[in-house]
């Protein structure tokens, strides 16, 4: 089953640094995820200062800069994995480093 590992954190405690400045320690629990097989995809993104909300009420566009919510955690990254169950997601993502400073949740894939 495939899961998405939302990689979420405080911006100014441990911002998500560039993909080409990657922390060591990410790029490690990523190469040892592939070589697992259970990585199938990671994404780090911008800070959510650069982020635009789209909504649309009515026939209207309402655009907002920034993040779709007014909060210090913020979602830094994004990882796809593929794994057995539940159990070794949770595992997968209790290694990723940025564990240990911010949260990471863990949320099935809808395959149709």
């Amino acid at each position: 089953m495939k899961y998405v590992l939302m990689i979420c954190g405080e911006e100014s405690d441990a911002p998500i640094p560039p993909q080409d400045d990657a922390i060591p320690e990410c790029v490690a629990w990523a190469e040892e995820m592939r070589r697992r097989g259970v990585l199938r995809d990671v994404i780090g993104m911008r800070a959510s200062g650069d982020a635009t909300t789209v909504r649309v009420r009515g026939h209207e566009v309402l655009l907002t800069d920034g993040p779709f919510a007014e909060t210090k955690d913020q979602i830094g990254g994004f990882g796809v994995i593929e794994c057995a169950d539940l159990d070794e997601a949770v595992d997968v993502a209790s290694r990723h480093p940025m564990a240990r400073f911010g949260m990471i949740e863990v949320r099935p894939v809808w395959e149709g």
